[in-house]
């Protein structure tokens, strides 16, 4: 492969092209090579037949443009021509943006958002969109003065409610229980009294007592 500069005179269109140019894209095209310049080559093989870059190819046309950057390969197979077309394609929609790092260079750009490829108009209002989310950010969780005293009055709602519920649990008698009848003459002397009466547990040692 070698670099030099040709006539696009002297190049061809390929007769079957895989990406279809709309008249926006090279509409940006052109801004971008009449801002930036020719960024890129444009690939032919032996027979200046364009495999990459035929985009550029007609915005330069379209430019008045006598010439371009070009790289020429001239040992390609058939076979090797058509998938370096295929993957001159696809490879770059493979990609995504990183919107992240997107906002923050438009931020950094301060308002100059004519940028090939993009609507100044909708550029700045990602921009301003991004300013509004920032400033909602740092406001959430502020509290008016109003919103602080609803909840210093929950609070003392809330307080006073578990009062009241520690003391009436203080005042709270231990809970008689009454078991189960015992039946059978094992029932004798030394064993406990017939569980037919009504009974306390002790809270210190655990044991009935008997009322």
């Amino acid at each position: 492969m070698k670099q030099l500069t040709m006539k696009l005179k002297d190049l061809v269109r390929p007769e079957r092209n895989i990406r279809i140019h709309t008249e926006k894209q090279l509409a940006e095209f052109e801004r971008s090579v009449r801002m930036f310049g020719q960024i890129r080559p444009i690939v032919v093989d032996e027979n200046n037949i364009i495999l990459a870059g035929n985009g550029l190819y007609e915005t330069l046309l379209r430019m008045n443009r006598e010439e371009a950057l070009v790289y020429k390969y001239e040992d390609l197979t058939e076979a090797q021509k058509k998938k370096l077309m295929i993957a001159d394609n696809k490879i770059f929609s493979l990609g995504i943006e990183n919107l992240d790092t997107l906002n923050e260079f438009l931020e950094e750009l301060e308002g100059d958002l004519d940028i090939p490829g993009f609507d100044e108009d909708i550029l700045r209002q990602m921009v301003a969109d991004a300013d509004e989310i920032t400033e909602k950010i740092s406001e959430y969780g502020t509290l008016d003065e109003e919103e602080v005293r609803k909840i210093k009055e929950a609070n003392e709602k809330r307080e006073q409610a578990e009062a009241t519920d520690n003391g009436a649990d203080q005042e709270t008698d231990l809970p008689l229980q009454a078991p189960e009848r015992q039946s059978g003459s094992d029932a004798g002397v030394g064993q406990e009294p017939a569980e037919t009466g009504r009974f306390v547990i002790c809270p210190k040692c655990g044991e009935r007592i008997w009322l």
